[in-house]
């Protein structure tokens, strides 16, 4: 899709990059780990977040279309493809966890906390938020995006300022610092390997890059797009790291990691005596929440339904309704994650763990995405068919190197549970994670085939007619 108009500034170039990768659900996660959450931003954040901006910048400024149309020039049709399938099947896996995190803030703001660790309860909002969503989809036009778009600044925005003020006044006032910053250590032990496994939920905090790297050569300077990966970073690693470091100032160590960020904000206002304010704040949260699913939940499909109708897929899923929405791929979604949703009612006892699990194989589809987009970047240099006009990425072949160990990395990290989470028997993580995400990957293939065995025959049979 073509902007809607010029982009021609750094600032507002910038301000929308950090607006598409900022956010709070992810926070309580990483608070856990105390001083040692600054080094695991950090390391995402340069080894994945700057090569995913500049090599998609130069893809964009050559080609418009996102990552299919890129994979498709690079690598070939069957792997542009799958490219837009990892895409477009990471936010299928995104959104159980998304909604997990708007149903415990849900219940925390009415003051149902112990609902928060039911898996009925989980799975129940899941399924009843989604499908509202794909139905107000499936009613065309991008009214409800907009809207949803608006409302997700309202909820995240305003939230991570009140955050800041409230951990300002708690420092001022000398209020308890909780031991999970006091007894943390600025270093990762790297000899526990499931405490640097959080670095895979910041690979997916500091994912989506691609998507606003296509708009590069709209700026006036196009080669100015460098600035604003630098901006970006700097605002980015600032938007993370100080709120984090707030919440691990108030959190314990055990908190439920679906709405610790609820539980914090709830924490600092009743102890300066607004605790209303709470309340107001959780659904603002709330509210951001589920927007950002209205909004999101058109997008990837729609590039989904560009392979279709390219011959990448069955008829089935180039099917449109009267209103021109892709309900046949829609409709997919909504069976897809109920059924995931089903996983907080099989292991009713861990839903921080199955939150955790999500956001693992996200990552985990997601990365290769990357991955296939890296190397089709590095044969299209190759070949000289992009770099040649507007944005043209510094030292391309080693930022597309970097990215791809750093996203190799990140795919083993995602089969190792994060440190402190119980519930699901550990030598049995990796075992669900592989396969949920061969469950998700594979199909791809399938479909691919059929596809092309059915675009086969009849070029088979209008040869034989002719």
């Amino acid at each position: 899709m073509k902007p809607q108009r010029s982009l021609t500034t750094v600032s507002q170039m910038s301000i929308m990059t950090i607006i598409t990768i900022a956010g709070l659900r992810g926070l309580p996660a990483m608070a856990v780990m105390g001083w040692q959450s600054i080094i695991l931003y950090l390391l995402p954040a340069v080894v994945f977040f700057v090569p995913s901006a500049l090599v998609s910048a130069e893809l964009g400024a050559t080609y418009e279309g996102g990552i299919y149309q890129w994979g498709k020039e690079g690598l070939g049709k069957r792997f542009g493809f799958l490219a837009i399938w990892m895409q477009w099947i990471h936010n299928v896996v995104w959104y159980p966890a998304q909604l997990a995190f708007v149903a415990a803030a849900a219940a925390s703001a009415v003051g149902l906390n112990r609902l928060t660790d039911s898996g009925v309860y989980i799975t129940t909002v899941i399924i009843v938020v989604f499908w509202w969503a794909v139905w107000l989809a499936l009613k065309g036009g991008n009214l409800f995006a907009k809207v949803a778009s608006a409302a997700g600044l309202v909820g995240t925005i305003i939230p991570a300022c009140l955050l800041l003020i409230l951990g300002a006044a708690w420092l001022l006032t000398g209020q308890h610092i909780s031991t999970t910053l006091t007894h943390s250590s600025p270093l990762p032990t790297f000899t526990n390997f499931a405490s640097f496994a959080l670095i895979v939920q910041n690979v997916l905090a500091f994912a989506g890059m691609e998507v606003n790297a296509v708009h590069a050569q709209q700026m006036d300077h196009p080669k100015r797009y460098t600035r604003v990966v630098g901006i970006a970073f700097v605002s980015a690693l600032a938007i993370f790291i100080v709120p984090t470091l707030i919440l691990a100032m108030v959190l314990p160590r055990n908190v439920n990691l679906s709405d610790g960020t609820v539980i914090a904000f709830q924490t600092m206002f009743n102890t300066f005596h607004i605790g209303f304010m709470g309340n107001v704040v959780a659904f603002a949260i709330v509210f951001g929440a589920i927007a950002s699913i209205i909004s999101w939940i058109s997008g990837p499909s729609l590039g989904l339904l560009e392979a279709a109708k390219d011959g990448c897929l069955p008829d089935y899923f180039k099917k449109t309704n009267a209103n021109g929405a892709q309900s046949g791929i829609l409709m997919i979604m909504g069976v897809l994650v109920t059924l995931l949703a089903m996983l907080y009612i099989i292991f009713p006892k861990s839903v921080s763990m199955v939150f955790s699990l999500l956001i693992g194989m996200a990552v985990a589809l997601y990365v290769m995405m990357y991955i296939l987009m890296f190397v089709a970047a590095i044969n299209l240099r190759r070949q000289h068919k992009t770099g040649n006009s507007g944005y043209r990425a510094p030292a391309l072949y080693v930022m597309a190197g970097v990215g791809i160990v750093a996203c190799v990395c990140a795919f083993v990290m995602t089969f190792v549970p994060a440190a402190g989470q119980t519930g699901i028997p550990t030598s049995l993580y990796p075992v669900i994670t592989g396969l949920v995400v061969a469950a998700l990957a594979i199909p791809s293939v399938a479909l691919f085939h059929i596809a092309h065995g059915k675009s086969d025959h009849h070029g088979k049979q209008e040869q034989r007619g002719t």
